[in-house]
């Protein structure tokens, strides 16, 4: 029994060293590893953000780069990459010339420029006043405020074509809901979006429409953005019995200045890129049946000369996306300039 003894704790005594041997030789490795994956704070940044800087690469900032190559082509071809000529500023200078982009076709109201900034300067106001005072609403119901929160957020998941098929449906002239609605008050039907219908009859549509389908993301962003504020300001206007209306002047919305910021000038770049919604109401004419006018956007107007594969339109189409680029950029300056003495941070 000695001798058994004995081995086994020679045994275990050499198990013990030899695991100890290699625990230090692990540790050691792992140093050096770490040692040299040890990136400094800036290196490890690039790469945590370089799957989504591939992809803004590739789809974002390449097609950037492209558009400024292809605007100095003249005649390009891209079934098979010919070119006629060079030219630096000659499609700028056609698309600004050019008939129904600054000035109205002729025997037509309005013109590209005309609809995208009605729409901008429409729309964007009222549906950012609107979704503040529903956000603000929300958050003062307690019943059933998770059901209305749902059927607010609705749109933002739904697919834009089908809601707009929805609203064309609701302004049909024979059988629209709308116009049952205005029958109701004895207020006969109103053509709205079929043929007969006035320029204003059909832009109300499409204004209602674009206010109804961006309401959605502003309404979420500002009711995470009132529960975020510090209940103290709430409370202490109730001590001093403040009426409702003033705390909504003078706490909620300088307390939401950043946001409301925020909101204005993403929605701005939206109305700017409005084109979708046009498509889904009107069609491929961007009109009702037989008008003698339409309500084509900027995007509309480019899509128009990339669907087009006449030689050199694909320039025209990058000349006129740089233009609307910079359009938008110098409203996004004017507002970021305003906001510097408006915003409250």
């Amino acid at each position: 029994m000695t001798v058994i003894k004995n081995v086994i704790w020679k045994i275990r005594k050499y198990y013990t060293r030899f695991k100890n041997h290699i625990s230090k030789r692990r540790v050691k490795i792992e140093d050096k590893i770490h040692f040299k994956l040890e990136l400094p704070t800036f290196g490890r940044a690039l790469l945590y953000l370089a799957p989504a800087l591939i992809l803004l690469a590739i789809f974002t900032f390449y097609p950037i780069f492209n558009s400024f190559i292809l605007v100095i082509y003249r005649g390009y071809k891209l079934s098979d990459g010919t070119i006629s000529g060079y030219s630096l500023f000659g499609n700028f200078t056609q698309i600004i010339n050019s008939a129904g982009f600054i000035k109205p076709m002729q025997g037509y109201p309005t013109s590209v420029i005309t609809n995208t900034l009605l729409l901008v300067f429409l729309t964007v106001p009222l549906s950012v006043i609107l979704s503040l005072i529903i956000a603000v609403a929300l958050n003062s119901i307690k019943p059933l405020k998770n059901l209305f929160t749902t059927i607010f957020f609705l749109p933002y998941v739904t697919n834009t074509i089908a809601i707009g098929l929805v609203f064309a449906y609701m302004f049909s002239g024979n059988f629209g809901l709308v116009n049952q609605f205005l029958g109701l008050f004895g207020i006969a039907p109103v053509t709205w979006i079929d043929r007969g219908a006035s320029y204003w009859s059909a832009f109300t549509v499409l204004f209602v429409y674009t206010i109804w389908d961006s309401l959605a993301f502003k309404i979420m962003v500002f009711l995470s953005a009132i529960q975020g504020i510090d209940r103290q300001y709430y409370q202490a206007a109730d001590i001093d019995a403040t009426p409702k209306g003033r705390v909504f002047r003078r706490i909620t919305v300088p307390l939401l200045s950043p946001m409301i910021f925020y909101i204005v000038i993403t929605s701005v770049i939206g109305a700017f890129k409005t084109y979708s919604s046009v498509v889904a109401i009107f069609g491929d004419t961007a009109a009702p049946a037989g008008a003698q006018y339409n309500l084509k956007t900027i995007v509309f107007y480019i899509y128009d000369y990339i669907n087009n594969t006449a030689p050199g339109n694909l320039s025209l189409a990058a000349a006129a996306s740089i233009i609307l680029f910079l359009i938008i950029l110098v409203f996004t300056l004017l507002q970021m300039y305003v906001g510097k003495k408006r915003v409250h941070y």
